[in-house]
């Protein structure tokens, strides 16, 4: 069974033909695609979706970028919707220090108030870290965050290896299949094998050979393909290892195969 660890099926670049996208993904074999929220409204929708199609898990939260814009209520409202039972993890949260116009000690309260709800909700936390390695370690480890998936990683080999040791599930996507991508492989090559994940985020981050235009999930063949090839093991064989590992953070015994 496939798995896209991560993307967005709320998106707006997917209101024209939502139903299709999913479809196509579930016909390839994409078994589970876990879609995350990036805010309130947003997890709702990505909820809805859950409730919708039986190969859709929700993750719900509040990303770095929009946690300038809830009021007093969120973080219960976050609770609330972790409870249902279509929801596997809290996510996308993070910080983000490259883009983010939302100032850093803003983004690190939301930040560590997420993690900590999702210790206590036992559920995994679905990180964003954009430049941001240290403070995101930091805050993980001050929680006590055991169950994490690290959301597109991008940092050095060096860091892949440490976090893995940690525990901490790093998850790959559309990059890893960029020409200029080497030392991102050589990162994927430092992590052991019970510690990846691969994700489209669609409908960002096309692979090679769509990079450029709109991903979806059905995509995840070209990355996992890729990590293949730059851990030099079979297709098929990491295949089951990636749904092991999915099974094991996100849980799901009721997956279909």
């Amino acid at each position: 069974m496939l798995v896209d660890a991560h993307l967005h099926l709320d998106a707006p670049a997917f209101d024209a033909d939502r139903d299709a996208v999913i479809a196509r993904a579930t016909a390839a074999g994409v078994g589970l695609m876990v879609s995350a929220g990036t805010s309130l409204d947003g997890s709702r929708r990505t909820l809805a979706l859950a409730e919708r199609h039986p190969a859709v898990r929700a993750a719900v939260g509040v990303h770095p970028d929009a946690v300038d814009r809830v009021d007093d209520t969120w973080l219960d409202a976050l609770r609330a919707l972790a409870r249902h039972p279509r929801v596997v993890a809290i996510g996308e949260v993070g910080l983000d220090y490259a883009r983010s116009r939302v100032p850093r000690p803003a983004q690190q309260e939301a930040f560590r108030a997420q993690v900590r709800l999702a210790v206590r909700e036992g559920l995994p936390v679905v990180v964003h870290d954009r430049e941001a390695h240290e403070d995101v370690e930091r805050i993980l480890r001050d929680e006590g965050a055991t169950r994490v998936v690290c959301h597109c990683f991008s940092g050095p080999p060096d860091l892949a290896a440490r976090w893995a040791e940690a525990g901490w599930m790093l998850s790959f996507a559309g990059p890893l299949t960029f020409a200029s991508a080497g030392a991102l492989r050589d990162a994927a090559r430092r992590v052991p094998a019970d510690r990846l994940l691969v994700e489209t985020d669609a409908p960002y981050l096309a692979p090679v050979p769509r990079r450029g235009r709109r991903c979806e999930p059905v995509l995840i063949v070209h990355t996992l393909r890729a990590l293949a090839e730059a851990r030099d093991v079979r297709y098929d064989i990491l295949e089951a290892i990636i749904e092991r590992n999915a099974r094991a953070v996100f849980g799901g015994e009721e997956w279909e195969r």
